[in-house]
């Protein structure tokens, strides 16, 4: 049952506070690939936009307003530098780029590995946290 506390004034105003979900554009190549993520990223209580191919995806980077921006690793290195150049001119969100080891890297804020999928959960949480500059040091020595 609600009801009014007496202890506080009649003054007191309250604000309720509805904290809305992290927004994530996660790309891939692979459909199966993406809808895995997808899947992954929502039960941690993510918000995803998921953008199949090139031309989806540089739709969404052009009039999206997203936290965090995933390049998958079965996307072209060619495409992924377009993407993060469509991407950086709307929005200034992070870039994560989930890379194989021996793969080319592309200029991006931050790079892992997919093959670990609790790893990459906790490297999104840490990301969204606003802890990207401990990030940078751990990804790039573990790759």
């Amino acid at each position: 049952m609600y009801g009014i506390d007496s202890s506080f004034p009649a003054t007191q105003n309250y604000c309720w506070v509805e904290t809305m979900p992290k927004r994530i554009l996660s790309v891939s190549y692979d459909s199966v690939l993406l809808a895995t993520r997808e899947m992954l990223l929502q039960q941690r209580g993510y918000a995803v936009t998921s953008a199949l191919g090139y031309t989806e995806a540089l739709e969404h980077c052009r009039y999206g307003e997203f936290d965090l921006f995933i390049l998958g690793h079965s996307i072209p290195h060619k495409d992924k530098l377009h993407l993060i150049q469509a991407f950086r001119e709307s929005c200034d969100a992070p870039i994560l780029s989930l890379e194989r080891i021996n793969e080319k890297r592309v200029p991006c804020d931050l790079h892992a590995s997919p093959d670990d999928p609790q790893r990459f959960l906790d490297v999104v949480d840490d990301i969204l946290a606003g802890h990207r500059d401990q990030l940078t040091a751990e990804t790039s020595k573990r790759q």
